[in-house]
């Protein structure tokens, strides 16, 4: 590099010694490479220093565009360059804005003469910058290159359009500005429809929720792109370089305009601290990270919210009204740029609001000040009126101002409960109008205790939604019952959906069965007070009320049952059914039940989660049919389970005294808990292995596998294992299934009087769906297990997922005997992680207990296991000291093998 005709970087740097910089590329004593290196890491380091002290973020990012430019200029300037190239910054480094791990974009554009000796100088500037370490982007285009490609695609035209000159020859850049404006390529009305549509397709990428818990701060709703998005089309539009040319234009108001910076600045500040915490250009706000933050951001714990909760309080209330701004101003350009020039045909709706080419419109601005019931009327008119596409700027802008008109009085007016209970009886758009209410800050305004949630995240993997965007998903999932499609996902829930007397009633039990979440206590419970209140207000009947507000207290009551408990005892039946009272109270908690599984997280509903929601219905519906008063017997299902097991196996040919004394050494519980095909599946494969082999061969044990049917829990592969009995043969099967990367979600354990055990297991693979394929290698890998399993030490190590490592909590067991039952009740609520139930049956090994039954539930990082067990003997628990020793010395293990887990993690795994 000849520095001596090397012009210093024009624009001053306070933060890095250019005359240093150039001094020790001039000695020649070091590589250039080094030096370029040096200075890198030394802006990486201060700026780094300078945002943890609390720097004003615009300036870093602003700041370290420049100090890019600076090296690029004494990297371009190490080689000879004629006057047709130059080297523009295009993206958001063409904005002048780059975050610590920004990609830096660059094009070099050429006049299309480019000779040998240029070509070969290109090469080395790219290869030098990439072994300098920098996050750069090229291309190397002619200026034809360039407006051709930036016709076909908008993404290119985008980039190009803030496209500037770092070095090189000006001219170059200066022409294809000229040839990239509105009236050559890309007109407004075109790059608004395009850019529209753009934002559409990223928003239905990120499933239209600014709230979902791990959200990517650049592309979900309301995040940086939506502000991108706005500028972009406002610049294209009004054909300015930035937004602050257009205050005082008409475009923004002052509140709007410091909405949208402010806005900006704190997501740039999380953006940065994201970028510097992971390493790299990561835009996804994880749940690591969240915490990170949080602590960085100076959020401490309080007795009612972690940290990180009120960090995320703040980002998700900061995107929700970015998100609202980016409705206001891209409908008022919109309007502007599709409709200038055009007659616009207006039709009358009523006194107050009009339709104007589709969208509606107050009739005159003092519409909300005149009438302000008018802030409800505008949503049931959308509901009522599919027609209407949206609505215009100025009456969004009008709510805005006058909303605070919704208060107390407001509230108790019987002309807005009626306008309220008008929308939720609106044959089609409520969830739709909700969220926009939600989005217009008017539904949390009308409803306060709904506006307390509105933002509230909840910090677990059960829960992928804030609390306030949960709810509307659970409307929104009701309303999906009445469509086509659900009649194959849901059809029990589409057929209630069909026969509601009154469908807002399961509404308004949505609307509320959350609503005290962050109160402390329990939130079903205190919820109801709310839901009451409501009701009254709304003029709801007093039976009706009493519905809504047991279904908000009830609300988990069906998947407990169904998830925690043993469905096919008719015990537990009959104490459900006991407990739900009527067909009417089973219809409004089931689909209350399903559209709160899948609006929680839609992984959550699976197969085998559908069977056992639809096992409990309908048994519930024939005790329901029987009468409370006449609870079934169980020696009557016994008897009918086994007639009905025995005329199968008689039609395979088995005579039925080989079929007794098989069933002679099984006790009742076998024939209450498990269905007639499956007794049959299993007593036929144990006549066949008695007649090749049996005690004492090498052929005594049976794995069986088949994908349950409509008799049993469909949705799940059942897994039966006929073995002699003998220590450890839960944990070396569990532990097989684990190795299988196999998710248990039931198990059933039987001995028999002949000294073997007969374990049947339900489960799902990896994505939570029955399995596919051959079964033979389940039944190698279980049997190898089984043969060491007298002498069995095994515990299945497998990676812990990045997300379940951030979710440590201490353990808890819960052991109880209740009087006349056969087994003692232990549950276990502990941190999921790979191999934890392989280890609990460790545990109950060094503790000689005997497992009779499991029932095992996943909820999101969480597990809520529930076991039946007794000691060696075959007793009950019954020693309470002793009890209270086993749960200490289970939670000790458990959290122990946790922590051993999060040790070996970092953020970012």
């Amino acid at each position: 590099m000849q520095l001596s005709t090397t012009p210093f970087f024009a624009r001053p740097l306070f933060f890095f010694d250019q005359a240093r910089f150039r001094r020790d590329l001039a000695e020649g004593t070091r590589p250039a490479l080094e030096i370029f290196k040096a200075a890198v890491g030394g802006a990486n380091r201060q700026m780094a220093e300078r945002f943890r002290e609390g720097e004003d973020v615009r300036t870093l990012v602003y700041e370290r565009a420049l100090f890019i430019d600076c090296l690029l200029h004494y990297a371009w300037h190490q080689y000879n360059w004629p006057d047709s190239v130059s080297l523009l910054a295009v993206g958001g480094y063409g904005r002048g804005e780059l975050h610590p791990h920004s990609d830096i974009d660059l094009l070099i554009l050429t006049d299309g003469n480019s000779d040998a000796e240029t070509v070969d100088n290109i090469e080395h500037l790219v290869a030098f910058l990439w072994d300098l370490g920098l996050d750069i982007g090229h291309s190397v285009r002619t200026l034809d290159d360039c407006v051709e490609l930036a016709a076909r695609e908008i993404t290119v035209a985008t980039n190009l359009m803030e496209c500037r000159t770092v070095v090189g020859n000006d001219a170059l850049g200066r022409k294809l500005a000229e040839r990239m404006t509105p009236d050559r390529l890309w007109s407004a009305e075109n790059f608004f429809s395009a850019k529209s549509a753009e934002q559409r397709e990223r928003h239905r990428r990120q499933q239209g929720a600014e709230y979902n818990l791990e959200p990517n701060i650049k592309k979900a709703p309301g995040g940086l792109r939506d502000i991108q998005t706005i500028a972009w089309v406002a610049k294209r539009y009004f054909q300015v370089r930035t937004l602050r040319q257009l205050q005082g234009k008409g475009f923004f108001t002052e509140e709007e305009f410091a909405i949208l910076l402010s806005g900006e600045d704190f997501l740039w500040r999380v953006r940065y601290g994201l970028h510097l915490l992971a390493g790299r250009a990561e835009e996804r706000l994880l749940f690591d990270y969240q915490r990170e933050l949080a602590r960085q951001f100076g959020y401490v714990d309080s007795s009612s919210q972690l940290a990180v909760e009120q960090f995320m309080h703040n980002y998700y209330r900061v995107v929700l009204a970015l998100r609202e701004l980016n409705d206001v101003l891209l409908e008022f350009l919109g309007e502007a740029i599709l409709q200038r020039g055009r007659r616009q045909t207006v039709t009358p709706i009523n006194e107050r609001f009009q339709l104007r080419e589709n969208t509606i419109e107050v009739t005159h601005t003092g519409v909300f000040a005149d009438t302000p019931s008018a802030l409800l009327e505008v949503f049931v008119l959308m509901a009522e009126h599919p027609d209407i596409e949206g609505v215009r700027a100025s009456t969004i802008r009008l709510i805005r101002e006058q909303r605070h008109l919704i208060d107390d009085s407001f509230r108790r007016d019987p002309r807005n409960a009626a306008l309220f209970m008008q929308l939720l009886r609106s044959p089609r758009g409520l969830s739709t109008q909700l969220s926009r209410m939600t989005r217009y800050q008017v539904l949390g305004r009308y409803l306060p205790e709904f506006g307390q949630v509105t933002g509230q995240m909840q910090h677990d993997l059960f829960h992928i939604y804030t609390v306030d965007a949960h709810t509307l998903q659970v409307v929104r999932n009701m309303r999906s019952f009445r469509g086509a499609e659900a009649q194959d996902k849901f059809p029990i829930a589409a057929d209630i959906m069909g026969r509601l007397r009154s469908p807002e009633l399961l509404y308004i039990a949505g609307l509320y069965h959350d609503i005290a979440k962050g109160r402390g206590g329990d939130h079903s419970k205190l919820g109801v007070a709310d839901a009451d209140a409501f009701c009254l207000r709304h003029g709801i009947p007093a039976r009706d009320r009493r519905l809504v507000c047991w279904l908000v207290e009830k609300h988990l009551l069906m998947s407990a049952v169904s998830q925690k408990q043993d469905i096919s005892d008719p015990e537990v039946v009959h104490s459900f059914a006991r407990e739900v009272g009527d067909r009417e109270h089973l219809d409004y908690l089931y689909a209350l039940t399903v559209a709160d599984i899948t609006g929680t997280n839609p992984e959550l509903w699976n197969s085998w989660r559908a069977s056992l929601m639809r096992q409990l219905y309908e048994a519930t519906q024939s005790a329901l049919r029987r009468g409370l008063e006449n609870p079934i017997d169980r020696e009557e299902i016994t008897e009918e389970t086994r007639g009905q097991a025995l005329e199968v196996l008689l039609a395979q040919g088995l005579n039925a005294q080989s079929v007794e004394k098989i069933w002679g050494q099984m006790g009742e519980d076998y024939f209450v808990r498990e269905s007639a095909t499956s007794i049959a599946w299993h007593t036929a494969a144990i006549h066949q292995l008695r007649q090749n082999g049996g005690p004492g061969t090498d052929r005594d044990t049976l794995v069986l596998t088949r994908n349950s049917g409509p008799a049993e829990h469909e949705g799940a592969t059942q897994i039966f294992v006929y073995t002699p009995d003998r220590p450890n043969v839960f944990a070396a099967v569990v532990t097989s299934l684990d190795m299988l990367n196999l998710n248990i979600q039931d198990a059933r354990l039987y001995s028999s009087a002949a000294g073997y055990t007969l374990d049947t297991f339900y489960v799902l693979d990896a994505s939570g769906q029955p399995l596919s394929g051959d079964p033979g290698q389940i039944g190698a890998t279980i049997r190898k297990e089984l043969s060491l399993a007298e002498h069995y030490s095994k515990v299945i190590k497998r990676h812990t997922p990045r997300r379940l490592k951030m979710f440590s909590f201490a353990s808890r067991a819960s052991l109880a005997t209740e009087p006349g039952d056969p087994h003692s009740t232990l549950e276990i609520i502990s941190a999921d992680r790979p191999g934890l139930l392989a280890r609990i049956a460790r545990i109950f090994i060094a503790h000689d207990l005997r497992l009779h039954n499991a029932k095992i539930s996943t909820l999101g990082e969480r597990v809520e296991d529930i076991f039946h067990i007794t000691d060696a003997t075959g007793e009950p628990l019954r020693d309470e000291a002793g009890n209270r020793a086993l749960e200490r010395a289970i939670c000790d293990e458990l959290d122990a093998h946790q922590a051993r887990s999060r040790s070996r993690w970092r953020p970012g795994d």
